[in-house]
């Protein structure tokens, strides 16, 4: 699975954790994520969000 990565605070959201204190299971892809979710470290947006490669 792809992680992603916050521009604004590099926030690393890595789909093989979740992130379960914000309700977001384990396993779940970023695409899966729901539109209004925020970046639990700084609070923007997933369109600051861009692709580990």
């Amino acid at each position: 699975m792809k992680k992603y990565e916050c521009t604004v605070c590099g926030y690393i959201y890595d789909p093989e954790k979740g992130y379960t204190d914000g309700g977001i299971a384990p396993g779940t892809a970023f695409e899966d994520i729901p539109d209004d979710w925020a970046c639990p470290l700084c609070g923007v947006g997933k369109e600051d969000f861009e692709l580990v490669e």
